[in-house]
């Protein structure tokens, strides 16, 4: 769950992205793993779900790092949040991310993909 304020806006990076509304300093807390506020099914699951819904998870699932064959999709925002190789979070620990540099306000929060998944390869 997203534990700084946020906003949705148009993402030059792609789609949808996450917005800082406050200033976030370097090593805040940006984001807490606390399955209350996430959708979790096992992977074998997935082709049983109807088609919009199954697209859904493919677009906005992330693999729970500590539980494997298991997808994980937020509830808030933090399902926008988009990747990039300069990401300035860090999302290597398992429950909590953090911010690794100030965060500016309008600024774009985005992580790193392959620090929590295996399999990410970069969009074209």
């Amino acid at each position: 769950m997203m534990m700084v304020k946020s906003e949705l806006r148009h993402s030059a990076v792609h789609g949808i992205g996450v917005f800082a509304t406050d200033l976030i300093p370097k090593g805040t807390l940006v984001w807490k793993l606390d399955e209350r506020f996430y959708v979790m099914l096992n992977q074998s699951e997935l082709e049983g779900l109807p088609p919009l819904m199954r697209e859904h998870f493919q677009i906005y699932s992330w693999p729970h790092m500590t539980r494997k064959g298991v997808l994980v999709c937020d509830i808030d925002n933090g399902r926008f949040m988009n990747h990039s190789d300069d990401a300035n979070t860090v999302f290597k620990d398992p429950v909590d991310a953090w911010a690794i540099r100030d965060i500016q306000v309008g600024e774009e929060i985005t992580c790193n993909y392959s620090e929590f998944d295996d399999g990410f390869k970069p969009f074209k």
